[in-house]
């Protein structure tokens, strides 16, 4: 339990740490609401020496979808207007340009997924690492690999 905590430690201080005002912005919630969050633990914050809170990166990637549509109504209009129901909300990690094709990585919680669009798409909707951004899965088949 000593080495998780220890590990989890290590792994904050490497971690970016956004001020409340840009994480409420993020996650499209007002400043008192996130200092609520904060006070009712339900999301993680540090604080600094000065006494500040700050959130993690990670807390952000945790709670992006959750916070799009408290409703089944308004989660349906926050997903796109497309017919895809399989929508993962994430944050880019990478953008590479070559040639006629793109290389767009998206982490979604520890997860990450990769998708190759044209180049001329990606320019078009100026995509950049730290935005938000949803892989829409469309697929005949699923397949399952046992871990």
């Amino acid at each position: 339990m000593v080495r998780k905590d220890k590990a989890r430690r290590s792994k904050e201080k490497d971690e970016e740490l956004l001020r409340l005002r840009e994480a409420a912005l993020e996650l499209r919630i007002s400043f008192p609401t996130i200092k609520q969050w904060i006070y009712k633990r339900r999301i993680r914050s540090v604080q600094t020496a000065g006494g500040h809170h700050r959130i993690p990166q990670s807390e952000l990637d945790r709670l992006l979808f959750r916070t799009r549509g408290k409703t089944a109504p308004e989660r349906t209009l926050v997903m796109r207007r497309v017919s895809g129901r399989n929508q993962l909300v994430g944050r880019i990690d990478g953008v590479r340009i070559s040639g006629l094709m793109a290389e767009i990585k998206i982490s979604i919680g520890e997860q990450q997924i990769t998708s190759i669009i044209t180049a001329s798409s990606a320019r078009e909707m100026n995509l950049k690492p730290g935005q938000t951004a949803a892989a829409l899965i469309k697929a005949t088949e699923v397949m399952i690999l046992r871990v």
